[in-house]
């Protein structure tokens, strides 16, 4: 064998050598720079309690992901376990790189992934925490019984001083960004948070001027306002100015949906209220119990709130629904010019057959 020959033989030798050597970090690199399958930008959510193999399983499921051992073989080299690993909501780009992809998913310090995306939840026309909290689940990880659970849980009404009757004031209806894997731990400090930065020293002045001592009177006098008329806002200032009068002078507000709520869902589809609805014994009936409830009857929106807040000063004690299907009230000063229009009403519903 010439020289020549056993030269290239055992430059052959070296450089197959140095590949064979070489080939972890060419196959990591190769690994590592593989893109995803998706070719337009794709919402992807991941269970943090997966894990690893999970995540890794969704990807393939989802079609984002065509070599799972390829990831593996990323994930191992960053040292990636489940435990730092985030679960959340992400929106994957089309064609990224497995190492930017394990990135994103990996846990920082504040706990959320890298690439964790905000989710908006939002809130609104609810009955009570119950509603509230179906709501929530539509938007976040967590199930409605989860949330409701630790609510009224008596560790969580005594950390936020709060008891059965009050804990819906926390909550403001409203559209928040929080992310999808949420805690109910987490979602009721958040709400803590937006309530005490919704009641600004503003607010409170003007809860003062109103005659009220704490913000559940104006939540709970909202909630009165809001299941009174829920069609028109403009009539919300209106409405509350009456019923502050009520209170100032030590008359009963007798407001009809306190009493509806004392029936729960029994009078659904009632029209027309009577005089044996009025008489159920519950502290949430205004017509029987002198001042505001125990609290609120619903979760009042913002602006309801604020029109309490805002009230104007009137001669107002009374209202009365218009004599057709508008929805909107006339309101009087004295009770003679209520029964008045009363009497108009009553006759309306006897000739449109609502009973």
């Amino acid at each position: 064998m010439s020289k020549s020959i056993v030269k290239k033989l055992i430059i052959g030798a070296v450089i197959l050598v140095g590949l064979i050597l070489a080939w972890p970090k060419i196959s990591l690199y190769l690994a590592g720079n593989r893109k995803t399958l998706n070719t337009v930008e794709t919402s992807f959510f991941f269970e943090e309690a997966s894990g690893l193999d999970g995540l890794v399983r969704k990807l393939q499921e989802k079609k984002i992901i065509d070599s799972p051992d390829d990831l593996y073989q990323v994930a191992e080299y960053k040292s990636l376990n489940s435990e730092k690993l985030a679960g959340g909501k992400y929106r994957i780009a089309p064609g990224t790189k497995y190492r930017h992809l394990l990135n994103g998913f990996t846990k920082n310090a504040a706990g959320n992934g890298n690439a964790e995306q905000e989710v908006n939840v939002v809130f609104n026309n609810c009955r009570d925490i119950y509603d509230m909290a179906s709501k929530v689940a539509q938007c976040v990880q967590m199930d409605s019984a989860s949330l409701v659970n630790f609510i009224m849980q008596d560790e969580t009404l005594a950390k936020y001083d709060l008891s059965d009757d009050l804990i819906g004031v926390l909550f403001v209806p409203n559209t928040y960004r929080m992310y999808w894997d949420v805690s109910p731990e987490q979602f009721v400090e958040r709400m803590h948070k937006n309530y005490q930065a919704f009641w600004t020293p503003e607010r409170k002045q003007k809860m003062k001027q109103k005659g009220f001592r704490e913000a559940w009177e104006v939540v709970t006098l909202a909630s009165i306002v809001y299941a009174e008329q829920g069609r028109h806002s403009e009539e919300w200032k209106t409405i509350a100015s009456l019923y502050l009068n009520r209170l100032r002078i030590g008359m009963k507000l007798r407001s009809d949906p306190t009493f509806r709520f004392c029936w729960g869902d029994a009078l659904n589809g009632v029209q027309r209220l009577t005089y044996k609805h009025r008489d159920k014994d519950c502290p949430y009936n205004t017509y029987l119990y002198e001042g505001l409830p125990p609290g609120p009857i619903n979760m009042p929106p913002i602006k309801a709130i604020e029109a309490v807040l805002d009230a104007p000063k009137t001669n107002y004690f009374y209202m009365v629904a218009q004599p057709n299907y508008s929805g909107k009230h006339y309101f009087s000063n004295d009770y003679a010019g209520h029964l008045s229009k009363a009497r108009v009403y009553s006759a309306w519903l006897k000739k449109e057959g609502i009973r």
